[in-house]
C-alpha cells in the first residue's frame, strides 16, 4: 500500500525532492506539501504538468502551521523535512511535533536527491545564508570564462511564482529577468552573473534545466542558495564559513552537512572578525573535516563616489535573506557606512509600510537596517514607499544588483560593491588548477 506523506518545505528543496525521489513512485502519495521562510507562497498548488501521471489534480500546497492538523486529518504516515537554513534543534523541535502526531519524520539525503552531470561541476555552498557564496561564485565563474571555458550557471531555486512558466529559466541579459517576472532576491543572485556575461539557469525542474545548460557549457557551477547542499553531484564541492558566527558551521541545517562534505573551505570576513572567533572555526575544520582545503579571504567592499557618504545621514539597506534566513544584524552596508564615515545611520522601523514592517516585526533584531525585501511587486512597492518615507540624506544599496535601476525612488543610492579577495596561499586559482 502507498504512504501518505507530506514535504515540508519553502519552494525549493522540497520541490527539488518531490522531482527526484516520488515523482512516479508508487510507493508514497505526496497528499500535500507545507510551506514556510517565504510570504504568501501557501494556498497554491505543485502543478500537474509538473508533478506528473500520478497527480492529476497536483499537490496542494498548506502553510506549515497546519502541519499537525493534515498529518491527522489525511492520515499521513511520514513527513519529509525539505528546506534549509534552519537551526538544528529546530529541526528536532519540527521532528517532535511529528512524531508527536503519530507520523515518522525523515530527511532524504545526496544520493537520494543528486543529479549527476556529463560535465565538470563545481559547486558553491555555505554553512548559513550571507556568508559570501555570491561573490565567490561570480570570481569562479570569470576565472574559468577567462580559461577559455563556456561557464553555466545553475542557481538554487527562487519559484516564487507561476511555477509551470517557472519549470526551465534561461537568463543571459536584464530583459530576461523582466520578463520572467523576478523578484528582487532573484535578481540580486542572477543579476552580477548577467553582467559579468555568464548565462545563468533557474527553475523548478532541475533535471530539465541540467539537460538545457549541458547543451551550451563546458563546465557548470553550481551557486547554491541559503545554507543547503548541492542538487548535482559535484566534482569539486567548495563551502564557505563566516567566523562572525562561529561554530554555527556545527549548529545549523543542512550547513553541518556541507562543512563536513567540503573539499574546500573558505574562512571569509577575515579582516571584520575576531582572531579568537577565526581560531575557532580553524579549530572545528581540524577536528570535523581535516582533509578539507583552507583557503582564507575576505570580501571588502566599495562605494563610486563614496566620499559623498562621509558626515551624511544614510539609510542601509542590505541583502534580504542574509538579514532574514542568515541571522545576521547588519551587512556589507553598514561596514560601508563606516569605512566612508557615515555621520549617522538612520533607523527605518518608524517608516516601515505594509509587509516590510512585519518583517521587522518577525525579526527584531534589526534596527539601523532595511532589508531588501521583494518577494513579488507589491512588496517591491512597499520596500521603494519605505525607503521615500525614510528622512536621509544618502542611501547606502549594499544588495548585490543595482537597486536604483530597479526602483524609482525619491533619494540618491550609492551601490556598495564587493569582491573575493583570497589571503596567501592556497587560493582558488590553486584549486581550480587541480581541478
Amino acid at each position: 500500500m502507498k504512504k501518505n506523506v507530506i514535504i515540508m518545505g519553502a519552494a525549493g528543496r522540497d520541490f527539488h525532492n518531490f522531482n527526484t525521489f516520488f515523482k512516479d513512485n508508487n510507493h508514497y502519495q505526496v497528499v500535500a506539501f507545507t510551506a514556510t521562510q517565504i510570504p504568501d507562497i501557501e494556498g497554491r498548488k505543485y502543478p500537474a504538468e509538473l508533478a506528473g501521471r500520478l497527480y492529476p489534480e497536483g499537490i496542494p500546497i498548506y502553510s506549515e502551521s497546519d502541519l499537525v492538523k493534515l498529518i491527522k486529518s489525511m492520515d499521513v504516515t511520514e513527513v519529509f523535512f525539505s528546506y534549509s537554513d534552519t537551526a538544528n534543534d529546530y529541526v528536532m523541535h519540527k521532528a517532535a511535533d511529528v512524531l508527536a502526531a503519530g507520523a515518522s519524520f525523515t530527511l532524504l539525503g545526496p544520493r537520494e536527491t543528486m543529479i549527476a552531470s556529463q560535465k565538470p561541476l563545481i559547486s558553491v555552498c555555505a554553512v548559513r545564508t550571507g556568508v559570501g557564496k555570491s561573490q565567490t561564485s561570480r570570481k569562479i565563474a570569470l576565472m574559468l570564462k577567462d580559461k577559455g571555458r563556456r561557464v553555466v550557471v545553475i542557481r538554487h531555486p527562487m519559484p516564487y511564482g507561476d511555477l509551470v512558466k517557472q519549470k526551465v529559466q534561461r537568463f543571459a541579459e536584464y530583459d530576461d529577468m523582466i520578463k520572467n517576472e523576478c523578484t528582487i532576491e532573484e535578481m540580486e543572485e542572477y543579476e552580477p552573473h548577467i553582467q559579468n556575461g555568464i548565462i545563468v539557469y533557474a527553475g523548478v525542474d532541475y533535471g530539465a534545466i541540467l539537460e538545457e545548460a549541458e547543451k551550451e557549457a563546458d563546465v557548470i557551477l553550481w551557486d547554491g542558495g541559503n545554507n543547503d547542499y548541492p542538487f548535482y553531484k559535484a566534482d569539486l564541492e567548495i563551502v564557505l564559513i563566516d567566523p562572525l558566527r562561529p561554530g554555527h558551521e556545527l549548529k545549523y541545517f543542512p550547513g553541518e552537512v556541507n562543512f563536513k562534505r567540503a573539499q574546500v573551505l573558505i574562512i571569509n570576513k577575515m579582516d571584520t572578525a575576531d582572531q579568537s572567533n577565526i581560531d575557532l572555526v580553524v579549530e572545528n575544520i581540524k577536528t570535523y573535516n581535516p582533509e578539507a582545503t583552507i583557503i582564507r579571504a575576505n570580501s571588502p567592499v566599495s562605494v563610486p563616489d563614496g566620499k559623498d557618504i562621509e558626515g551624511q545621514t544614510v539609510l542601509v539597506v542590505e541583502d534580504g535573506p542574509t538579514l532574514t534566513h542568515g541571522g545576521m544584524a547588519y551587512g556589507a552596508g553598514i561596514v560601508a557606512a563606516k569605512q566612508y564615515g557615515a555621520g549617522r545611520v538612520v533607523d527605518p522601523r518608524p517608516f516601515a509600510m505594509g509587509s516590510i514592517k512585519k518583517t521587522f516585526e518577525k525579526y527584531p533584531h534589526l534596527d539601523r537596517v532595511l532589508p531588501a525585501m521583494g518577494y513579488g511587486q507589491e512588496q517591491i512597492a512597499e520596500l521603494t514607499e519605505t525607503i521615500n518615507r525614510v528622512e536621509c540624506d544618502l542611501v547606502i544599496g549594499a544588495t548585490p544588483i543595482d537597486l536604483g535601476r530597479l526602483i524609482q525612488t525619491n533619494k540618491r543610492i550609492l551601490r556598495v560593491s564587493y569582491d573575493l579577495e583570497e589571503i596567501g596561499s592556497p587560493d582558488l586559482q590553486e584549486v581550480l588548477k587541480d581541478f
